[in-house]
């Protein structure tokens, strides 16, 4: 009521002061509106200008994005070291805000769906095609999902960036604060100092042991091979006994049957050649016998002695594996949704099909208190070394506690905390969610979380990744997974840490196994496409197929 009684006082005095009057009013009203539209878009794009911090840069530890803004900035341990404006994902095709790493980087990319669109410098963040790469930038955003880049900045920081390096995509603006708080890994100078010495020692007994079992296994086969040689020499000597006792008792009975002194003289005879010859098969059977009673012990302890060398090959190897990841940054995803605990390393074995294969031999009920009220979302990183700890960030990106609060309430066992807390090092991380893992997590990837209160459109209308897909059609999962998809119906290792187990897969090697090949999948084809003009769109990103190669991956 108050409103329409407003217009109509305006529009009465309008009336009254005439068309002079009104062009004025119209002015002011003009230079006292708010920004909006272009104008707006064009504040924002000179709101944040591409930058570098004046100092001395160190290696970036993390990329934060923000949404709001439209810009990335890199950050080293000392603080901020690059910073530029981006442009994101549409509405309806809105990048997805959350945790991801980089797990594939692509010099020269060009896009499978989007009609060959070059996308320089691509850092891939998901399997499904969602990457930071260089493009063009209106100054809002305008991307299919992807992180466009202003393209000498992303050819600055593909170098610089790895494998691993944590990209989180904030709704608002976000960085890393200084934090500190008991629940954070405190390392052990003496363990972290015997660590590459375990490691070297461990490879070292590895490495023997491999030796030895591959040479059991060899006596093994070669004794087997005997023992099945004699075999068939026991079967040629059981007949040739049956034969000249079939002579000898042909003999005596034409013996018995002889009806005079020649045809007696005669039988007689034939027993005399036949009975030697008996005697010398049973003889030789007998021998026989012992000795394949000897090979057959032999050939039992060569078995034995095998078996028990691939055991101790595969619990030599893991025990080398585990004490090589110790040298490698640890990263723990705690879930509020699953109540679980997480536990990652990079394995730096290569992917054939792209990406590295990261370790998941970790993964545990977790104690989170008040377990129905939200967390939030929170990114604690260990930035540097500091006397004998480690100095951390937090990062918050999501409504809920506040980070001190969020740890305060997560209870890390302590069988979890004494395997990996003693050798943790910069890089190493902890990330607290009310959010499961994304079904984008795998074993190619560190942990990707999306937050399920912002809009995902850039996320959820790409289609799934191959292994996602084939995981979800029963290959490796199932449709009701609560949301893991391809990683939970991966790790088995749950099972083994309750039971009381190996915290690794049970074979000692690769969690997935190593029997695998690339005939276990489909390998759609990647053609690439381009514009009805023949140059490539500047938008958008690809769908990515995958083609993998089940491939065992060691450290020996």
């Amino acid at each position: 009521m108050a409103n329409r009684t407003t217009t109509a006082q305006t529009t009465a005095a309008m009336r009254r002061w005439g068309p002079r009057a009104i062009v004025t009013l119209a002015m002011v009203v003009t230079l006292a509106a708010p920004a909006s539209g272009a104008g707006a878009k064009q504040q924002r794009r000179e709101a944040t200008v591409e930058a570098t911090a004046p100092r001395q840069s160190g290696e970036p530890l993390m990329a934060i994005v923000s949404i709001a803004s439209q810009k990335v900035t890199f950050y080293d341990a000392e603080g901020w070291i690059y910073r530029a404006p981006v442009s994101t994902g549409v509405k309806g095709r809105e990048t997805p805000a959350g945790v991801f790493a980089v797990i594939e980087k692509d010099k020269d990319h060009h896009s499978t769906l989007y009609d060959d669109a070059w996308m320089p410098n691509m850092q891939r963040i998901t399997w499904n095609g969602v990457a930071l790469h260089g493009g063009p930038l209106p100054g809002y955003a305008a991307s299919h999902g992807c992180i466009r880049m202003p393209y000498e900045f992303a050819e600055k920081l593909f170098d610089k960036a790895y494998i691993g390096m944590r990209v989180i995509i904030s709704p608002e603006d976000a960085a890393p604060v200084e934090f500190s708080h008991p629940a954070l890994f405190v390392p052990n100078k003496d363990a972290i100092a015997a660590a590459p010495g375990r490691a070297q020692a461990a490879s070292r007994e590895a490495a023997e042991a491999a030796r030895v079992a591959e040479e059991a296994k060899k006596a093994a086969a070669t004794t087997a091979r005997d023992l099945t040689s004699l075999t068939a020499a026991l079967r040629k000597l059981e007949q040739q006994k049956a034969r000249t006792a079939a002579e000898l008792a042909f003999a005596d009975k034409a013996i018995a049957n002889a009806k005079n002194d020649q045809a007696k003289a005669k039988a007689e005879e034939l027993k005399q050649k036949a009975a030697p010859k008996a005697e010398e098969a049973a003889t030789q059977l007998e021998a026989a016998k012992a000795d394949a009673t000897a090979k057959r012990d032999a050939a039992a302890a060569a078995k034995d002695a095998a078996k028990a060398a691939e055991t101790k090959k595969a619990d030599t190897a893991k025990t080398a594996t585990e004490a090589k990841l110790a040298l490698e940054p640890v990263s723990v995803y705690i879930s509020r949704s699953t109540q679980k605990l997480y536990v990652r390393r990079n394995t730096h074995k290569a992917w054939p099909d792209g990406g590295e294969v990261f370790d998941s031999s970790i993964e545990v009920p977790v104690t989170i208190r008040d377990p129905n009220r939200p967390i939030g979302t929170h990114i604690f990183t260990a930035v540097a070394r500091s006397g004998s700890g480690l100095r951390w960030t937090a990062v918050t990106i999501d409504e809920g506690d506040n980070a001190k609060d969020a740890l305060d309430r997560v209870i890390i066992p302590q069988d979890v905390l004494d395997r990996i807390a003693p050798t943790a090092m910069p890089r190493s991380s902890i990330i607290v969610s009310d959010e499961p893992l994304s079904s984008e997590t795998n074993y190619r990837t560190e942990f990707v979380a999306v937050l399920s209160n912002q809009p995902q459109g850039g996320f959820i209308t790409r289609k799934p990744s191959m292994e996602d897909r084939i995981a979800r059609t029963g290959g490796w999962g199932s449709e009701d997974d609560d949301g893991f998809g391809f990683f939970s119906q991966r790790s088995p290792q749950a099972n083994n840490y309750n039971s009381g187990n190996s915290w690794d897969s049970p074979s000692g090697s690769n969690w997935w196994g190593q029997q695998g090949n690339s005939a276990n999948y489909p390998q759609p084809g990647t053609t690439r496409r381009r514009s009805s003009g023949g140059q490539p769109y500047y938008y958008g990103q690809q769908r990515y197929y995958q083609q993998p190669q089940q491939q065992g991956w060691g450290w020996q």
